[in-house]
C-alpha cells in the first residue's frame, strides 16, 4: 500500500521561510586559542580538499550513513530537481530510522519490523528481506557486495546484497548494536550497547580486536588516515589506531556522545547531549573550539570540501559554520527536534525534521527551496542519487522523490 505524501513548496508564492534567529555564540575556553595547521577561511569558507569517498561508488552511489567511512555526506553528486513529485513509497510494517544505503540500484533499510529490505531504487519494488530478532534500527553499509549492519537482537551481520543470504554472523554483548558501520581495507568498524568498540575481518566476521569504553555506544565510527573516531555515552570522544585498536587519545563533553564525528581538514567535529558541539585537533584531541546550540545534539555534522559545516539540534535549528573557528553563519528554524543529519549534493543540502519534513536548502545562503512531507518524524538521514531523494519515517514508509 502507498501512502499519501504532500509537496509544500517554501518560496515567496505562499509558504512562510522558517525564522533566522541571532546567530549564537562560541565558547572558546583557554585551550582553544590556536588553531591546527590548516588553511583558515575569512566569514566565508574557501575551497579546499577534503576527504570523501571515491572511486567505483560515487557519486551514483550512497553505500552507507553518511555516505561512506568518511562521514562527510558529501559527494559530487546532482542534486534533486526543483518541486520533485513522490516517485514511490514503501510500507515496511514498523518504524524506519535506519538510514537508506543505495547501491547498484538497489536501495537497502532496516525497520522496527525487525527486518533489513532491499528495494528495488527505481521503483521501490521489494526484492529481498532479511529477518532479525529485534528492531534493526542501526543503517547499513554496502561494500564488496555484502550488507553490514546490526540489530537489537545482539547480532551483526554480513549478508549478501544481491540475494540476501547470510554470509556470517557475530555474537555481541547485551544490548543491541545501533552504530552504523565503516567498511575499510577488509575491516568492518562498529560500537555496540555493549560499550565495546570493534573491528572484524570483513570477509568473514571474525574477531580483529574489540576496545571496551565506559559506556553504550551508538555514533558511528570515522575511519580517517588509520584513525578511528567515534562516540560512546560515557560522554567520551575516543581515537584509536584503526590497525590495532589502540587508544591514540580521549576527549571529555558534558554529556552522552551519540553523534557521530566528521574529519576534515584535521578537525574532528562531534555533538554532544550537553547541547555543544566540539571541534578537536585530529592529530592530538586538543579542543579547538565548542558551539553552544542551546539543546543536546544528536545528529551527525556533515563537513563540505569548500569548508562549510552544518549541524542541527534538539532546538531544532539548523546551524551552518566556519569549519575552521567554528563561527556561525547562518542558522535557520526547520519546524521540530533535528535528529538527521544533513546530506549535501552540489549547493544543495537536505536535512529530516520531526516535524515530518525533508527540508532542501541553499547550503550557503539557508533559502529554504522547497520541502517534502511523511507521514511523521523523519530522523533519518537522506540519500540522494542521481538527483533523486531517499529517506524513511516513523510512519513506517521509505521514500523516493525526484523527476
Amino acid at each position: 500500500m502507498f501512502a499519501t505524501a504532500l509537496l509544500a513548496i517554501a518560496c515567496s508564492s505562499g509558504a512562510a521561510e522558517p525564522t533566522r534567529a541571532q546567530q549564537p555564540t562560541i565558547d572558546l575556553t583557554p585551550t582553544a586559542t590556536a588553531l591546527p595547521a590548516t588553511p583558515t577561511p575569512d566569514a566565508t569558507p574557501t575551497a579546499a580538499p577534503v576527504e570523501t569517498q571515491t572511486g567505483e561508488d560515487a557519486p551514483a552511489d550512497w553505500p552507507a550513513f553518511r555516505f561512506g567511512p568518511f562521514n562527510t555526506g558529501n559527494p559530487d553528486g546532482v542534486p534533486v530537481p526543483p518541486e520533485p513529485e513522490l516517485l514511490w513509497s514503501f510500507d515496511t510494517g514498523g518504524i524506519v530510522e535506519s538510514s537508506p544505503a543505495v547501491v547498484d540500484g538497489v536501495l537497502y533499510a532496516g525497520s522496527f519490523s525487525n527486518a533489513l529490505f532491499a528495494l528495488n531504487a527505481n521503483t521501490g519494488e521489494e526484492l529481498w528481506r532479511f529477518p532479525v530478532g529485534g528492531l534493526l534500527r542501526a543503517s547499513p553499509s554496502v561494500v564488496g557486495g555484502l550488507v553490514y549492519f546490526g540489530a537489537d537482537d545482539n547480532l551483526f551481520y554480513a549478508v549478501d546484497a544481491q540475494t540476501g543470504k547470510e554470509r556470517w554472523r557475530f555474537q555481541l554483548g547485551p544490548g543491541g548494536q545501533q552504530s552504523s558501520p565503516a567498511v575499510v581495507d577488509g575491516k568492518v568498524y562498529f560500537g555496540a550497547f555493549d560499550n565495546n568498540i570493534y573491528a572484524l575481518n570483513a570477509e568473514t566476521g571474525d574477531l580483529i580486536w574489540s576496545f571496551p569504553t565506559g559506556g553504550g555506544i551508538l555514533s558511528s565510527p570515522n575511519i580517517v588516515n588509520g584513525a578511528l573516531y567515534i562516540g560512546s555515552t560515557d560522554g567520551v570522544v575516543y581515537s584509536l589506531d584503526a590497525e590495532t585498536g589502540e587508544e591514540r587519545w580521549t576527549a571529555e563533553t558534558g554529556d552522552s556522545v551519540f553523534s557521530s564525528p566528521v574529519v576534515a581538514f584535521d578537525v574532528v567535529v562531534v555533538g554532544s547531549d550537553d547541547g555543544f558541539t566540539y571541534a578537536y585537533e585530529s592529530a592530538t584531541g586538543r579542543l579547538i573550539w565548542r558551539l553552544n546550540t542551546e539543546a543536546p545534539v544528536f545528529a551527525s555534522p556533515t563537513a563540505t570540501d569548500d569548508g562549510w559545516l552544518y549541524i542541527g539540534s534538539r532546538s531544532g535549528f539548523l546551524h551552518g559554520l566556519n569549519l575552521f573557528n567554528g563561527q556561525p553563519i547562518w542558522r535557520v528554524f526547520l519546524g521540530g527536534d533535528i535528529l538527521s543529519s544533513a546530506a549535501v549534493a552540489g549547493d544543495e543540502l537536505y536535512m529530516g525534521s520531526s516535524d515530518g519534513k525533508v527540508y532542501a536548502l541553499d547550503r550557503m545562503e539557508a533559502d529554504i527551496l522547497w520541502t517534502v512531507e511523511a507521514g511523521n518524524l523523519v530522523w533519518t538521514s537522506p540519500a540522494v542519487v542521481d538527483g533523486r531523494l531517499y529517506f524513511g519515517s516513523h510512519d513506517g514508509f521509505i521514500y523516493a522523490f525526484g523527476e
